[in-house]
């Protein structure tokens, strides 16, 4: 029994079975990968995994405990790793940002910036992509930090904590109708063309809801994962933004156009800080983390890994 036969095991249930890209996730051989499952059955006299054939048809019943354990066990050998680093390397290393481009656009160069003068010896990577790509980095250990809107909560093997709330607000020419509007409506926002996030993004789904609350279509003639991309697609008359508000108070829209406060209709979004249960978190993680929202200290971080609390009082 040994980590090899942990990891194969492991990778193939994350694969979906598949043996091929089980082999190539972990640059060896199909053939390797099948002994050692093999092998380990044997050792342990258990079926992982039902078989038609040389294919993984399903994961058994004892098998999925053995993957608990297994969860567990390459969870500590990670930890283990950690322990050493950041004892070997005290402030060094790599923080691994996973997140999407809206927080990583808007939000993180000021806190990553202070992070590189207080501890120089540390280098950032930042990984961008949807909620659900976010998640999955933190999941598989290619990512220290996660930080995103939509979803994160949502995941059990994921400590999350609140970091900070924001609202959207409406973007368009400063000769638009709706640009001497004091309060705009749900109707008044349905029957002009919309120009906004894609619905995995940046709250897409309160925006979403509310208009079905309502009964009401929205027309929405762009989607993007961008709010440079949204801005300038407003400034060439295809419609009216809906952007996050980071995103005109970071980079204000200029002359040409206006923004307009939308929380009344969509309510307050909370982005949050996501780290991996059970995680072993470095001293710099924490110095980002406290830099990142004054919400958040060590102490609180700390409680929140061991569980002592719904929410964190936050």
């Amino acid at each position: 029994m040994n980590l090899h036969q942990f990891r194969f095991v492991q990778e193939a249930a994350r694969r979906n079975l598949n043996l091929t890209e089980t082999a190539k996730a972990l640059f060896t051989s199909q053939p390797g990968v099948s002994k050692a499952i093999l092998e380990l059955e044997e050792e342990l006299g258990i079926d992982i995994f039902s078989r038609h054939g040389k294919r993984l048809r399903r994961i058994t019943e004892p098998g999925l405990e053995v993957l608990k354990s297994v969860e567990i066990i390459m969870r500590e050998v990670n930890n283990l790793k950690r322990i050493g680093e950041e004892y070997s390397k005290q402030d060094t290393g790599t923080l691994s940002i996973a997140t999407t481009h809206t927080q990583a656009r808007y939000v993180l160069p000021g806190p990553v910036a202070q992070l590189r003068r207080q501890l120089p010896q540390v280098r950032v990577s930042l990984h961008q992509g949807t909620p659900e790509q976010v998640a999955r980095m933190l999941l598989d250990d290619s990512a220290d930090v996660g930080l995103a809107t939509e979803s994160l909560a949502q995941i059990p093997e994921l400590v999350t904590l609140p970091c900070y709330e924001w609202q959207h607000v409406l973007v368009l020419p400063a000769d638009h109708r709706l640009a001497a509007e004091d309060h705009i409506s749900l109707e008044q926002l349905a029957t002009e063309p919309l120009v906004t996030y894609h619905p995995t993004f940046t709250g897409r789904t309160r925006i979403d809801r509310a208009f079905a609350g309502r009964q009401l279509t929205p027309q929405i003639v762009l989607e993007a994962i961008d709010s440079d991309v949204i801005k300038t697609y407003v400034r060439l008359g295809m419609g009216v933004g809906i952007v996050a508000e980071m995103a005109v108070r970071e980079d204000p829209v200029g002359g040409d156009l206006v923004s307009r406060p939308l929380g009344h209709l969509f309510g307050q979004n909370v982005t949050r800080i996501a780290f991996k249960r059970g995680a072993y978190l470095r001293n710099y993680v924490y110095a980002f983390a406290e830099l990142l929202s004054d919400r958040l200290n060590r102490s609180l971080l700390e409680r929140a890994m061991g569980g002592e609390a719904s929410d964190y009082g936050l």
